[in-house]
């Protein structure tokens, strides 16, 4: 385990009270746990920066004694780290919630928690309130710092803890937060946290806040620690990563903290998301061409081809800026691999208007796509908008974006037979018995060779391809 920062701020005084309810809650659980010692199980739903956050809750329970597992019987405490970006997400989230009464029921000492990005909507908190009170803890994503004094409240007092974002004025950058990773030589280093863009589809600026910037000397000093701790891939995260700084009035923007993070010495790379095609620039083209460490690879979202669309999602941008920026990559990185996000069926969204996207795939060439029909998300303005076309269309539409994605991707990947690549060996197919990694631009590759080599770089030739995905062979 490790710190996510030493740098102070004006909240670090919450994580060393934190320490009070930490060795508190130590003692009780130890002291209740159904084993030798108490057991966790942590589900992250949804985005890289609920992944890092999970990572979070994992270093905090860590401290407060707890070892973790999967198995949701044989635990002392559950915690699911929710998604609010789709209804899909927060139906699977219910559906898991349901099945924990049966156990809690066996368990009557279980404690059950839920937090994150669902929790910061008034409707998800009332929901959990009324219709599961088996769940003890419930709190937004402004307040994962004091998950000790909440559990230490819920083992002591009995009652239900809930404690949300917009119930409380401790919206600051909380460094110093103990985190436990997930991987030994992967991590994700947030940058910044929250959006001020308000695209009309997107609840994010209602459940992560308004953007806020860490310090670069903050950033900085993770970065040098991880690096120094030997990983090998160290991803930036925000919700909008080319807005950095903004709020920190110090003259560094994204592509100055980029140029300073890759400065650092050692034998890794850098990755970034997400980029919002409004605030990407040349200038940051221009970073990612001259890095030594920066990835070769861009994910930045379109979300929809057409102007329109674009405008009433309220993006900020049009089809030709995008494809202006797009081609000064290319004309910049040759070897640059583009991903992207697209949203299909958005409310209004004519089959005419849609083709557009499609089009669109098949001028840039995407390596890869995440795409999804809309879901209307309460509180944003596109949730009131007129929505016609039924879904059955919707998914018809889908299928057409991802056959040409499929065409797309497999037209890049085949570019890729016969040269070398640069692998970072993430683990072993279980099925195939062939490690899997991935390239500098993001893409993975299957190729035989010892599970030794996970956790580094080696070269692999590429033989063939599939959209999206390459095989090859370790070039000795």
């Amino acid at each position: 385990m490790e710190e996510g920062s030493s740098a102070l701020s004006g909240t670090d005084i919450n994580i060393r009270s934190g320490s009070f309810y930490t060795e508190r809650v130590a003692a009780i659980m130890k002291a209740r746990a159904m084993g030798d010692k108490p057991l966790a199980v942590v589900h992250t739903y949804g985005c890289q920066q609920n992944a890092a956050d999970g990572e979070k809750i994992k270093g905090m329970l860590s401290q407060m004694g707890f070892s973790f597992t999967d198995d949701r019987e044989k635990a002392d405490f559950i915690i699911f780290n929710t998604c609010a970006v789709r209804g899909h997400a927060e139906d699977r989230v219910f559906g898991n919630v349901g099945a924990l009464k049966n156990i809690k029921a066996k368990h009557p000492s279980l404690i059950i928690a839920l937090c994150g990005c669902m929790m910061e909507e008034e409707q998800s908190a009332e929901r959990v309130k009324k219709v599961y009170p088996f769940v003890s803890i419930v709190f937004g994503t402004h307040v994962m710092h004091r998950l000790p004094e909440m559990l230490y409240s819920a083992l002591t007092e009995g009652g239900r803890v809930f404690e949300r974002g917009d119930e409380s004025p401790d919206k600051n950058i909380v460094e110093g937060m103990p985190v436990l990773r997930d991987s030994k030589f992967k991590a994700w280093l947030s940058v910044m946290y929250g959006c001020d863009n308000f695209c009309s589809y997107c609840i994010v600026p209602y459940v992560r806040g308004r953007e806020r910037s860490r310090t670069p000397e903050a950033v900085l000093d993770e970065f040098k620690g991880l690096v120094g701790k030997g990983y090998k891939e160290i991803t930036l995260l925000g919700q909008n990563v080319n807005s950095y700084g903004k709020n920190l009035n110090c003259g560094i923007n994204f592509s100055h903290l980029l140029r300073m993070l890759d400065s650092v010495e050692g034998d890794y790379r850098i990755r970034f998301m997400t980029s919002h095609p409004k605030d990407a620039t040349q200038e940051l083209i221009d970073t990612i061409a001259s890095g030594k460490h920066i990835c070769r690879s861009l994910h930045l979202p379109f979300q929809s081809g057409n102007d329109r669309v674009l405008r009433e999602m309220n993006r900020g941008y049009t089809r030709e800026k995008y494809l202006g920026l797009i081609n000064y990559a290319k004309e910049k990185i040759p070897d640059l691999s583009l991903t992207s996000d697209v949203i299909v069926g958005f409310p209004g969204e004519t089959y005419g208007e849609f083709k557009d996207t499609v089009s669109l795939i098949g001028e840039v060439g995407f390596t890869s796509l995440f795409t999804f029909i809309y879901s209307p998300r309460n509180g944003t303005r596109a949730a009131k908008m007129p929505d016609p076309v039924p879904a059955d269309e919707k998914k018809k539409w889908l299928k057409e974006l991802c056959d040409a994605e499929d065409d797309a991707s497999l037209k890049i990947c085949s570019s890729y037979i016969g040269k070398t690549e640069r692998v970072l060996v993430e683990n072993k197919n279980a099925k195939s018995g062939e490690l899997t990694g991935r390239t500098d631009g993001n893409i993975a590759v299957a190729f035989d060779g010892d599970e030794s080599l996970s956790g580094s770089f080696v070269n692999v030739k590429i033989t063939s391809a599939r959209s999206s995905f390459l095989s090859g062979e370790i070039v000795k």
